[in-house]
C-alpha cells in the first residue's frame, strides 16, 4: 500500500525516539553541573584572597547567571521527560541558555585571573 492509498484521517504513528530524549536530558544535566562547578570555584577564588566589592559583584553575577541557566535547563528537562514528541526549544530560551553559559564562563575566568 503506497502513501497515496492511506486514509487521510489516519493519525501519524507515535514516534519511537529511542534513547535520544534520555541523552538530551543527561546533556542538560551535565551542562548544569558544569555551571555549578564554575560558580562554586568562582566564589572560592573570589573569597580566597579576601573579598573586594568587585569580586563580590562578580560572584553575585555568577550566581544569578547560574540560577537563570538552572531555570531554563530544569524546564527543558521536564519537557523532555513528559512528552513523547517534545516541542523544540524556543529560540529565546536557547539564546538565553547560550548567553548564560558564555557569561558564566567569562565571569569565572575573570575571577580566576
Amino acid at each position: 500500500m503506497s502513501g497515496a492509498d492511506a486514509a487521510p484521517d489516519a493519525a501519524p504513528p507515535d514516534r519511537d525516539p529511542g534513547l535520544q530524549p534520555e541523552r538530551t536530558r543527561l546533556a542538560w544535566r551535565r551542562t548544569t553541573l558544569s555551571g555549578t562547578v564554575v560558580a562554586v570555584l568562582a566564589a572560592k577564588a573570589a573569597l580566597h584572597g579576601g573579598a573586594t566589592p568587585l569580586s563580590v559583584l562578580a560572584v553575585s553575577l555568577c550566581c544569578v547567571l547560574w540560577l537563570a541557566f538552572l531555570l531554563i535547563a530544569h524546564g527543558r528537562i521536564r519537557t523532555l521527560a513528559s512528552a513523547n514528541r517534545p516541542p523544540a526549544l524556543p529560540p529565546p530560551h536557547a539564546a538565553a541558555a547560550a548567553l548564560c553559559t558564555l557569561a558564566l564562563a567569562v565571569c569565572g575566568a575573570l575571577l580566576v585571573l
